[in-house]
């Protein structure tokens, strides 16, 4: 449909600095990696301003054009957003397809959708950083033709497009919609049967899907590449002192994400936003520590998720010398950071056990005798109660073993209860 170059595996990047504080060039070679294209060439620059019809300068673009022909590039990929006149103007010149930061990124997340939702949220995404390109986008797309039986009103093509581009937005936002009532559901039930949540949280490649493997003996996919992980899944983990959370692993951050994904990825980003506890988990090994920290902070603030507490978790600590396992602890002796390594399990029954000292509650176990008549004070106990075992005998009486918050405790006033040791 688009009348635009064909893009291959070999890739010119083009890095430009502005300002410091920008887009790392590291990471850009990283995104081709995982988009599956081969880094050939890096052309790097520096500018005041960007240059408002190829983004780089002339002489910049000669030395593009000389790359694409010396390592026979098959497309071009920019380190930054471009507006539409900009990525037109340049695969004019270039002869080959340019993709910037924002392109880049969506292509990486279609690639790594597998769920339902995952595929509507991407789509969504690319819809509408399309919308933004359909101006004399496909060379097809005439205005109507004049001349004698060719006169007369309707629609261009492209108004057309940008009509069915528009309902198609619409129709995909209205299916994640009914996505997000069913997850608002599940969050419900968990909140009534009083489990709580955890998501983990980080700058992409941080380590969070090893670790989320490691906590809850899950299996999902892990490899070193960013946004490894975007669909996201959840698991129940047990602590040690046999209380249970769900752990939620979510889509790793990234500097400047597009807009477009922050907003197609609300409900996603919805189970950090809702969490009882965020696991900010951050590569102890990378030179960008401290920088990434804050790209994390700014995406949770997006999300209105900054203000949940939040527990550090400085992984791969086994790639650093003279660090063990430890707990760091603010002035009242609350835990706010945990050393560890996710790859080698060093350090996770630390984490474990804070988690536990986090989420510990007044609970008791006890011992309830129901009579046949007091079912509603059964089924009550079933939604706030854990029940660790269940005896009705030949007359319809229960005997049941539960473990309940104190402040449930009301609820068997009328109870003959017993402690169980």
């Amino acid at each position: 449909m688009f009348d635009r170059p064909d893009s291959g595996e070999r890739a010119v990047l083009v890095h430009l600095t502005f300002y410091t504080g920008q887009e790392d060039l590291f990471e850009l070679q990283e995104l081709a990696k995982s988009a599956g294209t081969i880094p050939v060439h890096v052309v790097t620059g520096s500018r005041k301003s960007p240059d408002s019809k190829y983004f780089v300068g002339t002489g910049k673009l000669e030395e593009l054009k000389l790359a694409i022909e010396t390592y026979e590039a098959d497309i071009v990929l920019f380190n930054h957003p471009l507006t539409p006149s900009q990525e037109r103007n340049l695969e004019t010149a270039l002869g080959v397809r340019v993709v910037d930061r924002n392109g880049l990124i969506l292509d990486i997340f279609a690639q790594r959708a597998q769920t339902f939702e995952g595929k509507l949220q991407v789509e969504l995404a690319q819809l509408k950083h399309l919308s933004t390109r359909l101006v004399r986008g496909w060379t097809h797309l005439e205005r109507q033709k004049g001349g004698i039986g060719m006169r007369g009103p309707g629609e261009t093509q492209l108004e057309t497009d940008r009509r069915l581009l528009a309902l198609r937005i619409k129709q995909i936002q209205q299916r994640l919609d009914k996505v997000d009532k069913q997850r608002h559901q599940g969050r419900s039930k968990r909140r009534k049967a009083e489990v709580p949540a955890v998501s983990l949280v980080g700058y992409t490649n941080a380590g969070k899907s090893t670790l989320f493997n490691t906590l809850t003996g899950a299996d999902i996919y892990v490899a070193d590449q960013l946004f490894a992980t975007l669909d996201p899944t959840l698991r129940q983990c047990q602590l040690p002192n046999n209380s249970e959370i769900i752990l939620a692993d979510t889509v790793g951050f990234i500097r400047h994400l597009p807009h477009e994904l922050v907003a197609a990825f609300k409900s996603t980003l919805q189970e950090a936003s809702e969490a009882d506890l965020l696991l900010h988990v951050i590569d102890a090994n990378a030179e960008d520590r401290d920088e990434t920290i804050n790209q994390v902070n700014q995406v949770l603030t997006d999300i209105k998720a900054n203000e949940i507490r939040q527990l550090e978790v400085f992984n791969k600590i086994d790639l650093l010398e003279d660090i063990s396992p430890r707990v760091d602890r603010d002035a009242s002796g609350k835990p706010i950071r945990v050393w560890l390594s996710a790859a080698t399990g060093d350090g996770v029954e630390l984490l474990l056990d804070v988690l536990a000292e986090i989420f510990s509650t007044s609970k008791v176990k006890l011992r309830c005798l129901l009579r046949p008549d007091q079912g509603d004070i059964r089924a009550k106990l079933f939604t706030c109660a854990k029940i660790i075992a269940e005896h009705i005998d030949d007359l319809g009486a229960n005997d049941l073993v539960i473990e309940i918050d104190t402040k449930h405790l009301g609820l068997l006033k009328s109870v003959h209860t017993e402690q169980v040791l």
